[in-house]
C-alpha cells in the first residue's frame, strides 16, 4: 500500500523537489511568491513535519514559509551511503537547494542539527537573511572535550549503533517518542506514523545513525571546524540583526546552560524566552507558544 503523505490530513502541502548532487531532497514552499520567506529546519530523525503547526499561521499572515528535508529525511532520497551524510554535506546541500530559491529578507529557524545547516547558509548570504529565531541547537566549536551521555556512547559503537538505530529504530522509538517529548500524548497515532514512515528499513535508517556519530566530542574535528565557522560568521554578521531564541528547558540533550554558554557570548543582544515545560523537540510540546511568538517577532520587524 503506498504511504499516504498527507497522514489524515494533518501534512496537506505540495511536495517540491530539488536535484542535488547527491539524491533528490524534497521541500515544501507555502504562501505568497511576494512575501517574506520564513526557512524552517529539522534535525535527527525529524522531516519537515515537525513544522506543520508553523506553517498555515505563516502563510495566513503573509509570510512564505519554506521548510526542506535533509537528504535521507522525509520525502528526500534515502542512499545507503553513509558519506553522504556527513555535516558538512547536508550544510552543502542546503545551501545549494536554497540559492536555487534566490530568497531575500529572509527568516531562518533552526533546531537540532537544523541550525548548523541552515545557519551555514545564513552566514555564508547574510545579505539573504534579515533576523534569525533560535529553538534548541548549536553552532559553536566545543570549549573543552566532551562527555557524551550513554546513548550517544552506544549509538557511535560500531555493531552496537546499527543494531539500536537500524535495526530497532530506537532514535524515533526511544528518544523522539520518549524522552525527547514532555507532552507525549500530543504523538497521536498519525502523528507517529508520520515520523515513523520516512525510514521503514534497516537501510533507510543510515542517515539516523550518522548523525550522533557527527556529534563533535572536542574542540578538533571537521564538525567542530564547521561550527566554528558558523560561529564568527554569526558574530561578524548578525550581531546587528534581530535575533530571537527560544529555548525547551527539559531538552536532555541541549541543556539551558547553553544559552549563556555558548549563544548569549556568540550573539549578546539576542531576545530569550525559555519554555519551563518543553522537551528537545519543542515544536511539538510547545507549538501554541512558540508560533505566535515567532509571529510577533517578525511583525516588531516590520514597524
Amino acid at each position: 500500500m503506498a504511504t499516504d503523505w498527507t497522514f489524515n490530513g494533518t501534512w496537506p502541502y505540495e511536495p517540491r523537489w530539488f536535484e542535488s548532487t547527491d539524491g533528490r531532497m524534497h521541500y515544501v514552499d507555502e504562501g505568497p511568491r511576494d512575501g517574506k520567506p520564513i526557512v524552517m529546519m529539522h534535525g535527527n530523525p525529524a522531516w519537515g513535519y515537525l513544522y506543520r503547526n508553523f506553517i498555515g499561521p505563516l502563510t495566513d499572515v503573509g509570510y512564505r514559509a519554506i521548510v526542506p528535508d535533509h537528504l535521507g529525511f522525509g520525502r528526500s532520497d534515502k542512499p545507503d551511503q553513509p558519506e553522504l551524510y556527513a555535516i558538512v554535506r547536508h550544510a552543502a546541500r542546503l545551501d545549494d537547494l536554497l540559492e536555487s530559491l534566490d530568497l531575500h529578507d529572509a527568516t531562518v529557524v533552526g533546531q537540532d542539527w537544523g541550525g548548523p545547516t541552515v545557519l551555514h547558509w545564513a552566514t555564508r548570504h547574510p545579505e539573504r537573511v534579515r533576523s534569525l529565531f533560535i529553538l534548541n541547537t548549536f553552532a559553536h566549536r566545543p570549549r573543552a572535550d566532551m562527555k557524551l551521555p550513554l546513548p550517544i556512547k552506544l549509538f557511535r559503537t560500531r555493531g552496537v549503533g546499527e543494531a539500536l538505530v537500524k535495526g530497532l529504530h530506537l532514535f524515533v522509538r526511544g528518544f523522539m517518542f520518549r524522552a525527547g517529548v514532555v507532552h507525549t500524548e500530543r504523538l497521536t497515532p498519525d502523528v507517529k506514523r508520520a515520523y515513523l514512515a520516512p525510514h521503514p528499513t534497516f537501510a533507510s535508517r543510515t542517515p539516523i545513525l550518522v548523525f550522533p556519530r557527527e556529534i563533535p566530542s572536542g574542540p578538533q574535528g571537521e564538525v567542530s571546524d564547521h561550527n566554528a565557522a558558523v560561529e564568527a560568521g554569526l558574530e561578524e554578521h548578525f550581531r546587528s540583526k534581530p535575533v530571537k531564541i527560544m529555548w525547551a528547558m527539559k531538552d536532555i540533550a541541549f541543556t539551558p546552560e547553553m544559552v549563556d554558554q555558548f549563544w548569549l557570548e556568540t550573539l549578546p543582544h539576542a531576545e530569550v524566552e525559555r519554555i519551563a515545560d518543553a522537551g528537545h523537540y519543542l515544536q511539538e510540546d510547545a507549538h501554541e507558544r512558540i508560533v505566535p511568538a515567532l509571529i510577533d517577532f517578525l511583525q516588531r520587524q516590520e514597524s
